[in-house]
């Protein structure tokens, strides 16, 4: 468990050789990890977006995020705006070159025809995209695969995420971390009956939405277990805003870092988006996430990310990352 925790009797615990770790102890085996205490910043998610906080905060992070399908692979070379902003993944790592990129993989109801082989031109397509890209890819198959919006039937999902990973292996795709997403909130079935296995997973992964709760700790306690690293794959303020300064730190920004800090969390993706702006989004229950909009949310921000311990856009980032390692394995 990585939460630093002060009291006598955990003190106790530690002395009786209870499987309690501090972050930075545990010997990842996973691609990509940042070393030490270091951590990735990553940016989400549209073209629009990624652009306004580049210019509004000065600094490129470490990477961005995007999305596409085992449908179609829409999203990659070519613009697509289904609602929620534009997606374009080529436009942003030709603009951002120094940058890994996080991509989530949409498959809802497409579990049978990844393993008939349905989808092979599109998951080869999006291995192209990813070995072409020269950079490290962090892949998020079925991302929040728990969550009921997805409908995901664990079995099904399992062979789903490892067709699509023995593919891209097949294929020689080396320059990926394979990302295990979950929504971040207790289901009706244990967590872990998701699981494709260990050879399968880099990095544990959940949204943070609104604050921590009971599961997201005991899955930090499962990521640390399979010494897999810890991601927040997609966080952003909903239902709570920008708007009132105040209100947003307290509420989101002061927890979400703590909770970085606290877990040992080793990569970090935010989406700094106007939601209300994006149609699909527009009914106001999400509201604007833009780190910039409000200036003690700006001041905020820039404390926290001009620590030295997240990363950001760098000539030595991938060398960092051991991207080149990677390739040879």
């Amino acid at each position: 468990m990585r939460k630093k925790v002060f009291m006598g009797i955990f003190v106790f615990l530690f002395a009786l050789n209870v499987d309690v770790l501090y972050a930075g102890q545990i010997d990842y085996q996973s691609k990509f990890v940042p070393p030490g205490d270091k951590v990735l910043l990553i940016l989400g998610q549209d073209t629009v977006a990624i652009d306004d906080y580049v210019k509004e905060i000065g600094i490129v992070p470490a990477g961005f995020t995007t999305y596409t399908s085992v449908y179609t692979a829409e999203g990659l070379y070519e613009p697509i705006d289904r609602g929620a902003g534009n997606l374009y993944a080529k436009y942003v790592i030709d603009k951002y070159p120094c940058t890994v990129l996080q991509i989530g993989l949409y498959m809802v109801s497409a579990l049978d025809g990844v393993v008939t082989g349905d989808y092979d031109e599109s998951i080869d397509e999006i291995g192209h995209f990813i070995k072409e890209s020269k950079r490290p890819v962090y892949l998020r198959i079925g991302y929040e695969f728990d969550g009921d919006h997805n409908h995901y039937e664990p079995e099904k999902y399992i062979k789903a995420y490892r067709y699509i990973a023995d593919r891209l292996r097949k294929n020689e795709v080396n320059n990926i971390a394979y990302v295990w997403h979950s929504f971040g909130h207790k289901m009706k079935m244990p967590v872990m009956n998701w699981y494709p296995g260990d050879e399968y997973v880099d990095w544990f992964a959940i949204s943070f939405f609104s604050h921590k709760n009971r599961f997201i700790e005991d899955f930090v306690v499962l990521a640390d277990e399979h010494k897999k690293p810890m991601m927040i794959a997609e966080a952003t303020p909903a239902g709570i805003g920008v708007g009132y300064g105040r209100n947003a730190v307290k509420r989101y920004f002061e927890p979400f870092f703590k909770f970085v800090d606290e877990y040992g969390v080793k990569a970090v993706c935010y989406i700094s988006c106007d939601w209300d702006s994006r149609p699909t989004y527009s009914d106001g229950s999400w509201k604007d996430g833009r780190v910039h909009a409000n200036e003690r949310v700006k001041e905020f921000w820039l404390n926290e990310i001009k620590k030295e311990k997240y990363l950001q856009s760098s000539p030595g980032l991938f060398k960092i990352l051991g991207y080149e390692s990677a390739l040879s394995q």
